[in-house]
């Protein structure tokens, strides 16, 4: 092992795991080569963990962790922030709102744990009123997030991470095919004539699959709340927000799998339909992608 990468040959090569961004992540790579395996998986594995170095809340070093802490000033921005800026924009718009990364006031009332009670309607009311894209004023190299307000990258870093991942290894190892798999946020290589198999997780029999997907390409990304989710006096509450209320989505489906053309389009996708709520299905029927959701 190195720097908690572990590698292991198999039938049809080499897997390769580690733990980043709270979840396991995997690098399948088809070569009988271990040291070239160990060098591609390394590689993922670095740049995973500087982008949760960089955008993780949780870090109070990180870049995302000064850009809250240091609201009501203009920041300057690096190059690789003002695009994840300028995607989270695409987000909202999509969404007409509703999958918004300054949602972060929200989040920090809200835990799913097993002992975790419900806010109170105040706290939800005042946060509410931090929240909210629009208030942003983004420039190409700086940017303003007004006083009190703060971001969350958290619904796209995982899926960004994937697709750079998947870009290193191609423009470093063109003619190799590998699949990373960060806590089931998926992308390829490129174009496999053997397809990947990939499991559905079953949402009432946890780490079993319902079904398998043949990936030959491009990105796959799941959200949901079978495992993150409230119950109090009975009642469950999944930990996707409506921004709307400030309270979980009523009636979503239990997740939603969506295959795209990278990684980072399938998890705006199947996150913007989980906060679609009963309008799921309708909303990834309109979407000319392939989809599978779990009621």
């Amino acid at each position: 092992m190195s720097g908690g990468l572990s590698l292991a040959p198999t039938s049809w090569g080499h897997l390769a795991s580690f733990n980043a961004m709270a979840s396991r992540c995997e690098v399948l790579i088809r070569t009988a080569d271990r040291e070239l395996a160990f060098l591609m998986a390394y590689q993922v594995m670095q740049e995973t963990r500087r982008i949760e170095q960089k955008y993780s809340r949780f870090n109070h070093c990180s870049l995302l962790s000064r850009l809250n802490v240091n609201g009501g000033n203009w920041q300057n921005i690096d190059a690789e922030t003002s695009a994840l800026l300028v995607f989270s924009k695409q987000c909202f718009d999509a969404s007409n709102g509703m999958f918004d990364i300054t949602a972060g006031p929200i989040l920090k009332l809200w835990d799913f744990g097993p002992d975790a009670s419900l806010p109170c309607p105040a706290s939800i009311e005042n946060a509410l009123t931090l929240v909210g894209f629009d208030k942003l004023i983004i420039e190409t190299s700086r940017l303003f997030i007004p006083n009190g307000m703060s971001l969350d990258f958290g619904g796209i870093a995982k899926e960004y991470a994937c697709d750079r991942a998947v870009s290193l290894l191609t423009l470093h190892y063109p003619q190799e095919l590998a699949l990373v798999n960060l806590g089931g946020d998926i992308a390829c290589t490129s174009i496999a004539e053997k397809p990947w198999l990939v499991g559905i997780e079953d949402p009432f029999a946890l780490d079993n699959h319902k079904s398998t997907i043949s990936l030959i390409g491009g990105g796959l990304a799941t959200s949901g709340h079978t495992r993150r989710f409230l119950l109090d006096k009975g009642r469950r509450y999944g930990h996707i927000l409506n921004l709307n209320t400030g309270y979980p989505v009523e009636q979503a489906p239990l997740s939603v799998t969506v295959i795209a053309e990278n990684c980072v389009m399938a998890g705006m996708l199947s996150t913007i339909a989980m906060l679609k709520g009963a309008n799921a299905q309708p909303f990834m029927a309109s979407q000319n992608v392939e989809f599978h959701i779990c009621s």
